[in-house]
């Protein structure tokens, strides 16, 4: 059976989101987008019940690809998921995309989710996303590699971005998204 609910994890900045439209893109498998609605206008969050409620509705759905799944729906996520994509690069490649990013995206002004805006002055404060990279990257890598021995759903893992890059034209040459077997 071909995979037609994937899930892209990594930790903060390794590329999830990028990689989740382009493999949406070439497979034609709706996106979704969890920092869509993790975060509303303002950088505000809406209460959990209704981010469950969003998740289970857009994951119950026969295709999609979503870029995170955060812990607080997980549970939704993982038990629908038929692949796991694990981008399991260096901290310090991710850690230089993020940064890259979010200097980019407060000197340009670019929003990125429901319409907020990165800051350079953002990242000096206690909600800087670079710090959240720091505070978060041990727990997401233990997580991305507990998959390796008890997932239900095949797991591929990809080191770098070459690797990456090569799945990905994979699927655009397949039509049909690689990874599972059976």
């Amino acid at each position: 059976m071909t995979p037609r609910r994937i899930l892209i994890s990594g930790v903060t900045g390794s590329g999830k989101s990028t990689l989740a439209k382009a493999v949406s893109t070439t497979t034609g498998f709706p996106l979704i987008e969890v920092d869509e609605i993790a975060w509303l206008p303002g950088w505000s969050e809406p209460p959990v019940k209704d981010q469950e409620t969003r998740i289970d509705q857009l994951t119950s759905q026969p295709a999609w690809v979503i870029d995170s799944d955060y812990r607080r729906f997980r549970h939704i996520i993982d038990a629908r998921t038929d692949l796991i994509v694990c981008l399991d690069y260096p901290r310090w490649l991710s850690l230089w995309r993020l940064s890259t990013r979010c200097v980019k995206r407060g000197i340009l002004g670019e929003p990125c989710c429901n319409g907020n805006r990165e800051s350079i002055a953002r990242l000096l404060t206690r909600e800087s996303i670079i710090l959240w990279h720091f505070k978060s990257f041990g727990s997401k890598r233990k997580r991305i590699r507990e998959w390796q021995s008890n997932s239900k759903a095949p797991v591929l893992f990809f080191r770098w971005p070459n690797q990456t890059a090569a799945w990905l034209q994979s699927l655009s040459l397949e039509g049909e998204p690689p990874g599972n077997d059976s």
